[in-house]
């Protein structure tokens, strides 16, 4: 007769070492690095673009740099919490709530500009 199945399989991925952790934290630090410089190179395009598709480029992509930005910003606060040592789960609440606060803070501005339209 066959076994039955396991729901429970137990952990799937040993866990990351201080090592790896200290690796991703360093490795998200230099993606800001990376993206603050794109930022800066967008905001250069917007005022000295040569063309007004390139400032037009600019002004889409700037919105884009932003959201990249968010999302960085809570990988830092993740990988920071996980090198005090904080679980998996909690690090991930922290930056599922720091998103969620942006994604409320970005409607309420989108209502008030709805607001004052009217």
């Amino acid at each position: 007769m066959a076994t039955p199945y396991k729901y429970h399989r137990g952990i799937k991925f040993p866990p990351l070492t201080e090592k790896e952790i200290e690796e991703k934290l360093k490795e998200t630090e230099e993606e800001m690095e990376e993206v603050l410089k794109w930022k800066k190179e967008e905001e250069e395009r917007l005022v000295k673009g040569k063309t007004p598709q390139a400032k037009a480029a600019a002004k889409r992509a700037l919105p884009k740099v932003a959201r990249r930005i968010d999302t960085v910003n809570g990988n830092l606060i993740y990988w920071k919490l996980r090198k005090e040592g904080k679980s998996h789960f909690h690090a991930q609440i922290e930056r599922a709530e720091y998103w969620d606060s942006l994604k409320n803070k970005n409607n309420s501005e989108k209502d008030e500009k709805d607001s004052e339209e009217d």
